[in-house]
């Protein structure tokens, strides 16, 4: 308690992207790897928070674009402080050192180079009001004819005692739409030229969700 948490724990810089979809490609050692395509940045820099002012070192950048009309005074104000105008979503990235860039500096896919591990955070595919079958893979009951138990959830309680439901019991309800972050993705190649880059394996939402890219927390050798 009250240690200084490792660097490998602390987030560094990261940027806003777009899932584009998944595809394969050879890696350096020719061998045909599954890989994301995330359309990362460029990201430009909309604030800029130091310790001594707000407390915390951090970075606010923002992505895509979106029109004058549709922000709000609050958003037009902020945004015109940094000269960047009609930016549709904003997000700001912790940092352990005082940040090197300013107001107004945009930050691309070079940030990360090939081989480097990253964390991508985005939000899962909405499945709807879903069975504990599908949400949870139960096993549920008897598939022959005349059991008239298949897939539902079966009993919940203990009768008269305790008499209630016990609490985090695996009930029906709405499956996905919740944030999740895949750790230690490996990039197989960076294209500034495209602002694309491809990650082995795969990460949360549909084609075209928005994510975040950042350099991983922690590895499985405990090296950032």
């Amino acid at each position: 308690m009250g240690e200084t948490p490792p660097t490998a724990w602390i987030m560094k810089l990261a940027l806003i992207g777009k899932k584009i979809g998944m595809t394969q490609v050879y890696d350096g050692e020719s061998r045909l790897v599954p890989v994301t395509v995330i359309e990362a940045g460029p990201c430009p820099v909309t604030q800029v928070k130091t310790s001594d002012r707000d407390g915390y070192n951090a970075l606010q950048i923002g992505y895509t674009s979106r029109k004058e009309k549709n922000l709000s005074n609050g958003e037009k104000g902020h945004l015109k402080k940094s000269k960047q105008a009609g930016l549709g979503f904003l997000k700001e990235v912790r940092l352990k050192e005082l940040p090197e860039q300013k107001e107004g500096d945009v930050l691309d896919v070079s940030l990360f180079a090939d081989d480097a591990k990253v964390d991508i955070i985005g939000v899962t595919k909405g499945r709807g009001f879903q069975g504990v079958v599908k949400r949870f893979k139960t096993k549920g009951g008897p598939a022959s004819h005349g059991s008239m138990f298949h897939r539902r959830i079966g009993s919940i309680g203990q009768c008269q005692y305790p008499g209630h439901v016990n609490k985090n019991q695996k009930m029906p309800g709405h499956m996905g739409g919740v944030r999740r972050t895949v750790q230690n993705l490996k990039v197989i190649k960076v294209d500034t030229e495209k602002n694309l880059i491809l990650v082995r394996g795969c990460i949360p939402g549909a084609n075209g969700d928005l994510v975040m890219v950042r350099s991983a927390k922690k590895t499985r050798n405990g090296k950032s």
